[in-house]
C-alpha cells in the first residue's frame, strides 16, 4: 500500500496567541531525575501508539531530556478499558511520577478520580470543560491541562464530506459508547441541525461491547442507504480494526473521527492529527518539570484538522472520491 502526503496543515493554535515553545535544546537541566507516568490508549504493538510514543520522545529530548539520564517514561496501556485504566493509573502513582501523561477520556479519567496534586497532560479529549476535568480552557485551574479533540460543531462537517464521497446514502448512524463519550450527543445534536440540508437522517447506535457493534453494523447493513459516524471515542477507537472490519463486511461508507481507522482500512477520518498532540504534550511536560503549574498552562485547541482518504477501500465499496477532495487532502491512501 502506498501513502502519498498531498499537504501539510500547521494544528495548534495557540490561546491569546502569546505562549511560544522553543524547539532546542536547553542548557543547565535539573540533575534531578524526573519521571513521567504515560497512561495509554490502544496496545503497544499498535501503529499508531509507536508513531505517539515516537513523537512524544523525540520531542522531550529535543527540550533538552535524556531518557535514562534524566528522566525516565513508564509507559501502561490500557485498551479503552475504564477498569483497566484505573489500575494502570494506580501502579503509575506507586512509582512517584511527576507528570501523568493521560492519553484519551478514559486515562483522564482514571487520573483525576485518583490524584489532584500530580501534575495531568492530557491528549485527545473532546469538551475537557463539560466533562468536568478543567475549570475553563484558558485558565484549566487544579492539576489538569491539556490538548482537545474536535469541537461538536463538526458534526455537519462529516455529514458533508460522507454526502460527497457517497451519495446514494440517506441515513447515518452515530455509532458510540455512552459511557466513555458523555459528551458524543452534542456532536449528534449539530449533525442533526445540518442533516436536512443533505437529505439524510441520522440515528443515534449506543454500544458498549464488540458483539454490540457487530449488531448494530449487521442491522445498518440490511438496509440499502446506510453509513456510518465514528465520533471521538475512547472505547469505539479501541475497536477500530473491528469497526473498519464490519463496515467491509456490510459495505458500509464510515466517516471516522481518528487516523488510525482510516489506516486500518477505514474510508475516510477528518479530525486532529493525535501523534502531533504528543509532540505538544512534551513540551507542556517540561515546562511543567520548570516548575510552571498545570492549571496555569491554557488548554489548546485545534484549528486545524487532518482529512485522509482510502482510495483502495473507495475503490471496495464503488465509490468514487471526487478529484477535488483528493486534492485537498492532508493523505491519500491508494
Amino acid at each position: 500500500m502506498r501513502t502519498a502526503l498531498l499537504r501539510r496543515r500547521d494544528f495548534i493554535s495557540l490561546v491569546g496567541g502569546a505562549t511560544t515553545w522553543p524547539i532546542t535544546t536547553r542548557a543547565q537541566q535539573p540533575n534531578r531525575m524526573r519521571r513521567i507516568g504515560a497512561l495509554m490508549n490502544f496496545s503497544e504493538s499498535n501503529p499508531q501508539s509507536r508513531n505517539r510514543v515516537t513523537a512524544f520522545e523525540q520531542s522531550i529530548e529535543k527540550l533538552g531530556w535524556t531518557i535514562g539520564r534524566n528522566v525516565l517514561i513508564d509507559y501502561r496501556w490500557y485498551m479503552g478499558d475504564d477498569e483497566r485504566a484505573r489500575a494502570a493509573t494506580a501502579e503509575l502513582l506507586r512509582l512517584s511520577p511527576d507528570v501523568i501523561l493521560a492519553n484519551s477520556v478514559g486515562a483522564v479519567r482514571a487520573a483525576q478520580q485518583a490524584t489532584r496534586t500530580v501534575p495531568i497532560v492530557f491528549t485527545a479529549v473532546s469538551e475537557p470543560v463539560a466533562q468536568g476535568f478543567v475549570s475553563g480552557l484558558a485558565h484549566p485551574g487544579a492539576n489538569i491541562t491539556g490538548f482537545t479533540n474536535l469541537e461538536p460543531s463538526v458534526g455537519g462537517k462529516w455529514l458533508e464530506l460522507l454526502k460527497e464521497i457517497a451519495p446514494r446514502v440517506t441515513h447515518v448512524a452515530f455509532i458510540f459508547n455512552p459511557q466513555s463519550s458523555p459528551v458524543t450527543s452534542q456532536f449528534i445534536r449539530s449533525a442533526e441541525v445540518a442533516a436536512p440540508k443533505f437529505a439524510l437522517e441520522t440515528v443515534e447506535a449506543p454500544v458498549q461491547q464488540a458483539a454490540e457493534i457487530e449488531a448494530v453494523m449487521a442491522r445498518i447493513g440490511q438496509e440499502p442507504g446506510g453509513g456510518l459516524i465514528l465520533p471521538p471515542d475512547t472505547f469505539t477507537s479501541s475497536q477500530h480494526k473491528l469497526i473498519v472490519d464490519q463496515a467491509s463486511r456490510y459495505q458500509l461508507p464510515a466517516i471516522y473521527a481518528f487516523r488510525e481507522f482510516t489506516a486500518a482500512g477505514g474510508l475516510v477520518s477528518y479530525g486532529p492529527d493525535v501523534t502531533d498532540q504528543f509532540r505538544w504534550a512534551a513540551a507542556y511536560v517540561d515546562r511543567i518539570f520548570r516548575g510552571e503549574k498545570p492549571g496555569d498552562l491554557p488548554v489548546q485547541q485545534p484549528t486545524k484538522f487532518e482529512l485522509v482518504i482510502n482510495l483502495k477501500t473507495a475503490k471496495a465499496l464503488g465509490l468514487n472520491v471526487p478529484l477535488q477532495l483528493q486534492q485537498i487532502a492532508d493523505e491519500v491512501i491508494e
